[in-house]
């Protein structure tokens, strides 16, 4: 069985050039609810301001998770603590008090092709204390052997604790790229009581899939992370058709999706729990 992590919204997309990205709480529950109808095992999950842009206030994130656990009860869901627009750690973490399932947390700052996203040692540890005192468990973002090594420092300072969920981001200009030496050496890096999943950023969303699926890892595929359906990126896509090519892929490979209750309830992510 393998994880995948629905991103439906992230901080990038924007109706004038992708119009199926939800941005409204409504529009968010919609597709979440969509897809974990179609199949999914947990969401990471961005809010966005009335005007469309990326925001972390507590007000746009509490009808977002209202929203999904009404109509998906035991999905796991995580919120994201990203630090592209906002840099306390403590304005970034407001949606905590919401009690979200998990909370992202990457590993270092890093650039983007048009932006960074600021993550210096001290607001990691203090994001990372924030998530356990609100009862959360650290979705851990990777994307180089820098933040691979950064997450053996958290676990040695007793910030994390196994077992760990690990996001693996490929295609980054300033990141590993998607091939089999770059992901050997992380997974080389990654504790072993971890699950990990594999994400790939625009053009190579496809190829860290289908990477994934023949590692017998778990996927992250949504709008986030890749606007287009196909390489050449001219075919701009939505979340739906997204997620099922991932069940084709699925299909074609005789795997089978995690349900949100194997990994949550009853499975892996209840080993979280005290």
């Amino acid at each position: 069985m393998f994880v995948v992590n629905f991103t439906p919204t992230g901080m990038i997309p924007m109706k004038e050039s992708v119009p199926s990205v939800p941005v409204s709480a409504i529009e968010i529950i919609e597709q979440v609810h969509e897809a974990y109808e179609l199949g999914i095992t947990m969401t990471h999950l961005h809010a966005r301001d009335e005007a469309g842009n990326p925001t972390s206030e507590v007000k746009y994130f509490s009808p977002i998770l209202e929203g999904v656990r009404k109509h998906c009860a035991d999905l796991v869901i995580c919120a994201s603590l990203s630090g592209r627009n906002v840099t306390d750690p403590v304005e970034r973490s407001e949606v905590l008090s919401l009690k979200p399932d998990m909370a992202s947390l990457t590993l270092s700052s890093l650039n983007f092709p048009q932006q960074a996203s600021i993550n210096s040692p001290s607001t990691i540890e203090v994001l990372a204390q924030r998530i356990s005192q609100y009862g959360a468990k650290a979705e851990l973002e990777v994307f180089d052997l820098g933040m691979a090594n950064y997450l053996h420092y958290l676990i040695r300072k007793g910030l994390i604790e196994a077992p760990f969920y690990v996001n693996v981001i490929l295609g980054n200009i300033a990141g590993a790229q998607v091939d089999f030496a770059d992901l050997a050496a992380l997974l080389a890096k990654i504790p072993g009581e971890s699950m990990v999943a594999l994400g790939g950023c625009g053009r190579f969303q496809l190829d860290a899939h289908l990477m994934a699926l023949s590692a017998g890892l778990g996927v992250r595929v949504g709008l986030e992370d890749n606007v287009f359906f196909d390489r050449p990126r001219k075919q701009v896509t939505s979340n739906i058709e997204l997620l099922k090519r991932i069940h084709q892929l699925a299909g074609l490979t005789e795997r089978t999706i995690m349900s949100p209750a194997e990994f949550g309830a009853k499975g892996f992510y209840n080993r979280f729990r005290d």
